[in-house]
């Protein structure tokens, strides 16, 4: 039983004065802002953004928390604009004539590149108290400034920008706190405008170096590195100084990190020229689905670098995000579905092929993801008829597409039906007489039916699209060892391909058996026993094969 004066737990939080631990809370964050804005410390910075979310704990509708927490929070790196931006409107919501609600609103929108909502958030904070607007008109005055480095100079954004930078200023003696606003933004725009016009005209001259060098200046002067080492990278990429470039715009993003366009451009050329660097491109990515999380083709170039890695499980996983994004995109349906490939999961992989299929966005395109579900059917499931369906509906889309016919003479080959599979390759050549695999296959097809001359035709193209194909030497030398017992050519082509490649075993072998046929069993014998000692480390063939022809060379 309860004592009759016990106060309920329910009564004694009604009497808990909230409102005033909110202030309390609000009051140390701003000491703590304003010594962090001062020193710099680190420490200050995260004791303001714990009092700020303390003071939003115990009264949920104080906008300057709001506003104030985003601007700490982006500076720590750990909101995106997007976050930023929410926190801002939030502070609006609850306070429409707050104008600091409007102004930090305003200026990361402005960050964001959306001029237009940020204008409107900046003349709605002038309009809220004209005359101690200075901070607004001042950046209302910068924010026209931007708009024409972004965009060029025009009559309207040129007499709207002088126009707040004249009335602001006149208007800093009602405002004092508007006087670091004019140095800051006014002071740095104008610099800006000055370095961007001088580095411009060396770009149009070509110039380079002095390029370079100014945009290098005016990082150091004005601060916004993200802007002029984005600029320096962008020279760089233009003089084919790669490495140079991506480090500038690795700079340029230390500056900026929720900046889109570095971040795509970083990852571009990492994927482009710098293909083992896994990590930096994944990063670039993952940062990006940061700042656009319903990005399906973020999702689908991470997809890529995952297959790349040979990770197939988060592949598959960044192909499947991408595609819940974007349900009918037959791209990444056929993404998904190599992936799906690589790690074995065949059953799926077939479905996502067919509706890639099914989709068709170009029979071009269709025709080789036809291709490739025919090679699932054949080599997993054992299913001619279906590959062979799949393939003919590959030719059908796509009448010119030389490597369905070389598929298709694949699979006849398979399934020994050599004549059917000569005729394809023989097609797929029609087609594309640079095609080094088609005749590498019909020349092995035609040795199988006895067409020696023509076997022998078909390698010596092969090797004139591909001189430096070492089993094409080592397999036409055969030809000519077996075929028509010219033992001259046949050492002749074993030896180049030895000098091609000296761990491999066939030619080897082979050049064995030119000298035992010579009667030069010293030579043959040695020829065998190389071939055996590579063989030890490759595996490439049978070793028996290689000692009984050994050991035969001496038997009495």
């Amino acid at each position: 039983m309860f004592d009759e004066e016990t106060i309920s737990p329910v009564e004694d939080l009604k009497k808990f004065d909230f409102d005033s631990m909110a202030q309390d809370y609000m009051e140390d964050a701003r000491k703590h802002h304003e010594l962090y804005l001062l020193k710099g410390s680190r420490l200050e910075l995260d004791n303001a953004v714990d009092s700020y979310i303390d003071a939003i704990k115990f009264n949920p509708n104080m906008a300057e928390a709001y506003y104030r927490l985003a601007s700490l929070l982006w500076d720590k790196g750990e909101i995106n604009l997007s976050s930023a931006i929410e926190q801002c409107i939030s502070a609006v919501n609850i306070s429409p004539n707050n104008p600091n609600a409007r102004l930090y609103a305003g200026y990361f929108l402005e960050m964001a590149k959306q001029y237009n909502d940020a204008e409107k958030e900046y003349k709605a904070a002038i309009k809220i108290n004209p005359l101690k607007a200075a901070r607004s008109r001042l950046s209302l005055a910068s924010l026209y400034m931007d708009k024409m480095h972004e965009d060029g100079v025009n009559v309207r954004d040129l007499s709207q920008s002088l126009y707040y930078m004249l009335s602001g200023g006149l208007s800093i003696a009602l405002d004092y706190p508007s006087v670091k606003m004019l140095y800051k933004n006014i002071g740095k725009s104008l610099s800006v405008m000055f370095f961007d016009f001088v580095g411009s005209v060396y770009e149009k001259t070509k110039n380079y170096a002095q390029a370079v060098k100014t945009y290098d200046m005016a990082a150091n002067s004005v601060g916004r590195n993200d802007v002029y080492y984005k600029k320096i990278g962008d020279i760089n990429v233009k003089n084919d100084e790669i490495e140079i470039a991506r480090q500038s715009y690795i700079k340029a993003l230390e500056n900026n990190p929720n900046d889109k366009e570095l971040l795509i451009k970083i990852a571009t050329i990492t994927q482009t020229y710098f293909e083992d660097d896994f990590k930096t491109a994944i990063d670039c990515y993952s940062r990006l689905l940061e700042i656009e999380e319903d990005n399906a083709k973020i999702y689908y170039e991470l997809g890529h670098l995952y297959l790349k890695k040979e990770d197939f499980i988060n592949s598959v996983n960044a192909f499947n995000m991408a595609i819940e994004k974007d349900v009918d995109n037959p791209f990444y349906h056929n993404a998904l579905a190599y992936a799906l490939v690589r790690a074995e999961q065949y059953d799926d992989a077939c479905e996502h092929y067919k509706f890639a299929i099914d989709k068709n966005p170009n029979p071009e395109w269709t025709s080789i993801v036809c291709q490739a579900i025919s090679s699932l059917y054949f080599k997993v499931y054992e299913d001619v008829d279906t590959a062979l369906s799949f393939l003919k509906s590959a030719i059908m889309l796509d009448e010119n597409n030389d490597e369905a016919f070389v598929e298709l003479g694949d699979i006849y080959s398979e399934c020994e039906d050599i004549d059917s599979a000569i005729k394809s390759y023989c097609e797929a050549i029609k087609l594309n007489p640079k095609n080094f695999s088609a005749y590498n296959k019909c020349a092995m097809a035609l040795w199988q039916k006895d067409y020696i001359e023509e076997a022998i035709i078909a390698y010596n193209k092969a090797l004139h699209i591909k001189p430096d194909y070492y089993q094409e030497y080592n397999n036409l030398g055969v030809i000519y060892l077996d075929g028509i017992r010219n033992l001259k050519e046949a050492e002749r082509l074993f030896k180049a391909a030895i000098a091609l490649n000296e761990n491999y075993v066939m030619p080897r072998f082979n050049l064995g058996r030119v000298y035992e046929q010579k009667g030069k069993n010293i030579e043959a014998a040695k020829a065998y026993q190389q071939a055996l000692e590579i063989n030890n480390i490759s595996n490439e063939m049978d070793s028996d094969e290689i000692n009984q022809r050994l050991y035969g060379l001496f038997e009495v």
